[in-house]
């Protein structure tokens, strides 16, 4: 809150020496009650006039309050120091200035200051897919048992880790909520903790591979598959050797991206693609180690961009190898920020993989088509998952933070879904134009390329309206509007399922599917909307109960 000391023109100037006898009231203006930082109906930018009469005034009442006030200061100076710096006027008060965010900008300011951040972000989820790119380049120029191997090894090492995207969510959730309420002690409480939970959940992995991978990979492969096996299993016991740095790098990079910064973790991810990819060639090309070589190459770059991460966030004043044991209520506060979130992506996950049955279930032709467009969208959906991330980075600074602003909290919401309307016409396009104008570079199949063109319409649709989802999701997330966030997510897969089903029996084909998926996509989209709309919602509601539920189950 920015506190100007005006003097009115008719009041007695300050020149006069009695002033200088009662410098308390300079207390009044440094620090203001904590109801008048918390309130909504308070301006920002608060003009206070002091006439003499007013200060002399308030020496009576002061001894009474003084008690009152000094806890007030005490409460709060530690949480203005690190947002704000303090200058003195003319005649020696002391006045509070903040500095200017991102919620203090215009509308073009905020969608610059937003694709800053979101252009690293988006890197971030580049570089995993890249990793595996870059395996499957270098080992197909061998062994193509090797190469068929990695299929169903990296299904166990990369998609599996997805079942933990709830540290990376609660993480960066939780860091950007007490930072907004500008309590460094509490975001230095919440890393240590989860980072127990992320070295805990490794080691579990670490042990779940050694004695099960050989299991788990026979189970999903068939025995058909038996020959591929052995260098499968090869590459999993390696691979699962970096489990807890995976992990625990994790949570360093969603600690960083709470405190808005991408540039970091896109830093120590760049560096550990060029030691991949420069591993796999020596070690696979040069030296013949083949898939154990791919695998070592993998597992030692993401040692190194988690160790890049943690000296990132040592440097911004926090101790990324202080862990902390967490309590009982600590532990169930991570599983309510967890389950909601767990529960929309197995929601989701859940959905695609019926797509994939009920394709699967209409011949060869349509189910190559439906691969190859699954592909171009999941390429496109990950381009797109940065705007959720810069909700939750941004949005909890102004719906819980000190100087809290529900009106800017919309602004910026309208700034996401701009840019994000934005991104899903321009990535619609793009993706429905390479399998329209450019399908052979996908198959030569005249019956693929014909099932490709069938669902064009309906792929765009489903594209062009992603990235905002992500905008609308990731606010709900921020406001911890988990409940409501887990409940029409599962909605919307036992209503997207049963259209499946009912398109499936009625031979709609292939356009049937995506058409299923349309529908499942507008439905979170009109559904996340309505939610922040409501005057219920959490941008409009003045309740700050979810807050302080959580905080009481921390303390």
């Amino acid at each position: 809150m920015q506190i100007k000391t005006l003097i009115h023109s008719s009041t007695i100037p300050f020149q006069n020496p009695n002033f200088k006898k009662h410098p308390q009231p300079s207390i009044l203006l440094k620090n203001p009650p904590i109801h008048l930082l918390l309130s909504p109906k308070v301006p920002t930018k608060l003009n206070i006039l002091t006439p003499r009469n007013h200060l002399y005034g308030l020496k009576a009442n002061l001894s009474s309050q003084s008690q009152e006030l000094f806890d007030t200061d005490n409460e709060i100076e530690g949480e203005n120091d690190s947002e704000t710096s303090s200058i003195l006027d003319e005649e020696g008060i002391e006045v509070d200035m903040n500095r200017e965010g991102l919620e203090n900008q215009s509308l073009w300011s905020q969608i610059k200051e937003i694709v800053l951040f979101t252009g690293p972000a988006t890197g971030l989820w580049l570089c995993g897919p890249l990793m595996s790119l870059i395996d499957t380049v270098v080992i197909g120029q061998g062994s193509y048992i090797e190469l068929a191997a990695l299929g169903p090894a990296t299904v166990l090492c990369d998609y599996t880790s997805y079942a933990f995207m709830f540290l990376s969510i609660a993480t960066s959730n939780m860091v950007a909520t007490y930072l907004a309420r500008r309590d460094k002690n509490q975001v230095q409480h919440q890393i240590s903790i989860l980072l127990f939970v992320g070295m805990t959940c490794g080691l579990l992995m670490l042990l779940f591979t050694r004695f099960f991978g050989s299991w788990a990979l026979t189970a999903f492969s068939g025995p058909k598959n038996a020959q591929i096996l052995p260098a499968a299993n090869t590459y999993v016991q390696i691979r699962g050797l970096a489990w807890p740095a995976v992990l625990v790098g994790w949570v360093a990079q969603s600690a960083s991206l709470g405190m808005k910064d991408s540039w970091g973790p896109l830093k120590a991810l760049v560096v550990s693609s060029v030691v991949n990819g420069v591993g796999d060639v020596v070690l696979c090309s040069f030296l013949g180690y083949g898939i154990a070589g791919a695998a070592w190459a993998t597992m030692v770059s993401q040692v190194i961009a988690a160790y890049m991460m943690i000296e990132a966030l040592n440097k911004k004043g926090y101790n990324a190898f202080s862990i902390s044991v967490p309590t009982r209520d600590e532990i169930l506060t991570v599983i309510g920020l967890a389950a909601p979130v767990f529960v929309t992506m197995i929601s989701k996950v859940a959905f695609y993989s019926l797509m994939i049955y009920f394709a699967t279930s209409m011949g060869t032709h349509s189910v190559a088509a439906h691969q190859v467009m699954l592909q171009i969208m999941g390429m496109c959906t990950v381009l797109g998952e940065p705007l959720s991330q810069t909700a939750q980075s941004f949005m909890p600074e102004l719906i819980y933070g000190v100087n809290r602003s529900l009106e800017k909290a919309r602004r910026l919401l309208k700034s996401l879904v701009t840019i994000g309307a934005t991104m899903g016409l321009l990535l619609g396009t793009i993706g429905t134009f390479a399998p329209w104008l450019f399908p052979n570079i996908f198959t030569r199949d005249q019956k693929v390329i014909q099932e490709m063109y069938k669902v064009l319409l309906p792929f765009f649709m489903a594209i062009a309206v992603t990235p905002s989802i992500h905008c609308l999701e990731g606010t709900l997330l921020a406001g911890r509007d988990l409940r409501f966030l887990s409940f029409s997510m599962t909605g919307c897969f036992s209503l997207g399922a049963i259209v499946l089903m009912l398109f499936s029996r009625r031979g709609y084909g292939l356009p049937g599917c995506w058409y299923a998926l349309v529908g499942f996509q507008w439905a979170r989209f009109f559904l996340s909307l309505r939610r922040l709309l409501s005057p219920d919602g959490i941008l409009f509601s003045e309740d700050l109960s979810r807050y302080k539920m959580e905080k009481l189950k921390v303390t």
